[in-house]
């Protein structure tokens, strides 16, 4: 007699893995979608670039959106066990993009910055979105390796000398800082998660907040900025003096501010900001004080509560992880997620100086959105397999 074929459910598979994280990264994804249709529509309609079309955007980061959830349901199936044995090639990946970005004819430089490779026949790509998942990879296989002495200063600096080297030639080739502190400070987070004591990173963080101060001190009694002054430091000036600059260095972050002080608490109403007409590119990385304008105090909440269940979800998957690889992959992900989200709001809401930090979900951008649903694949994996051993588990005790 034929064996029956089992019959393939929609429903079945997707209830095999974590349908919390699932179901949070679809509304992040929607809302996304939404918000960059409403900050982009008069931009795109007006503009030669995007063919005068409307919908242009959101069409575009929607056909990424969906090729990254199909990524990320394939990524899901891979045993996450399998990416270490990638780690090293992840590194020396990442390191060849970040030197290609230098090759006559496939970097492209935007605004002065060279972030973006052209690949013939397809467009061009942000090198630092699989860089970070690289670097994730990596991180997770390398702080494994040394976990059981990490409370040796030697083997601390050892583990997060690679990813400081890597992020100082996303600095130095590509002139990212943002992309260059997430890189690290992903690092950073995942070593400082599973390490025993406390007292290195306060040591650390005592050193940075010295720099900070010295910096701040520095730019507060500088003489005034002309056009040869280093551009950090001229943000770090607009950022501390931002009615000195209005209408140059801190016109963007001031009509942000605007912005989010105009919406009140339910906002002007969903497609009704004016701010969008008079900030650059409102649907990249201000894209949160539109969501201010639009929707208010309440979509702005919205917005953090949204992203607050997402990292609660991935910090729930990390705890419970089968092993210490995948609880750092879990780590490396909600370092990411956290560390470019909370830079972003930051920066938006006048409280960091200016830098090119997306936030998740919300700003325009295909190359990241397809990458980060990547690395939630990875996560969906861990999830799936953490769960599987406490069931058998489970299934061992009642055989006792």
């Amino acid at each position: 007699m034929a064996k029956k074929r089992k019959r393939w459910n929609l429903r079945s598979y997707l209830l095999s893995y974590d349908m919390n994280l699932i179901v949070a990264v679809i509304f992040l994804i929607v809302f996304g979608l939404i918000m960059i249709y409403s900050s982009s529509y008069y931009t795109a309609s007006m503009s030669e670039a995007y063919n005068y079309d409307p919908t242009f955007l959101l069409k575009s980061q929607a056909k990424y959106s969906i090729l990254g959830v199909g990524v990320m349901l394939v990524v899901a199936n891979i045993d996450y066990h399998k990416w270490r044995y990638f780690a090293l090639v992840g590194l020396a990946g990442a390191v060849i993009l970040i030197l290609l970005l230098k090759v006559p004819g496939l970097g492209v430089t935007v605004k002065g910055a060279t972030r973006w490779l052209k690949v013939p026949g397809v467009g061009q790509f942000q090198v630092a979105e699989p860089v970070k998942v690289a670097m994730i990879i990596f991180s997770a296989a390398f702080i494994c390796k040394y976990a059981h002495s990490l409370t040796q200063w030697k083997i601390l600096l050892k583990v997060m000398t690679p990813t400081a080297v890597v992020a100082l030639m996303i600095l130095k080739l590509s002139n990212n800082m943002s992309t260059a502190v997430i890189v690290f400070g992903i690092s950073f987070l995942m070593v400082f998660m599973v390490h025993p004591k406390y007292y290195p990173f306060l040591i650390m963080g005592l050193i940075v907040a010295v720099i900070a101060a010295g910096v701040i001190y520095y730019t507060l009694h500088m003489p005034e900025t002309d056009e040869d002054s280093p551009f950090r430091i001229a943000r770090i000036v607009a950022w501390l003096k931002p009615y000195e600059y209005e209408s140059d260095k801190a016109y963007q972050s001031l009509q942000g501010v605007y912005a989010i002080g105009s919406g009140g608490l339910m906002g002007k109403g969903l497609g009704n900001s004016i701010q969008k007409l008079r900030i650059p590119e409102p649907f990249n990385d201000m894209i949160f004080a539109i969501i201010c304008e639009e929707l208010g105090i309440f979509g702005a909440g919205l917005v953090i509560l949204l992203f607050i269940y997402l990292l609660y979800q991935l910090y729930t998957i990390a705890q419970t992880a089968e092993d210490l690889f995948g609880r750092l992959l879990a780590i490396g992900v909600f370092s990411h997620v956290a560390l470019q989200a909370v830079l972003n709001l930051l920066v938006v809401t006048r409280l960091f100086p200016t830098t090119g930090v997306t936030l998740p979900f919300f700003s325009y951008g295909g190359t990241a959105t397809v990458f980060l649903l990547i690395e939630l694949g990875m996560v969906l994996n861990v999830e799936k397999w953490g769960r599987f051993k406490r069931e058998q588990e489970y299934r061992e005790q009642r055989l006792e």
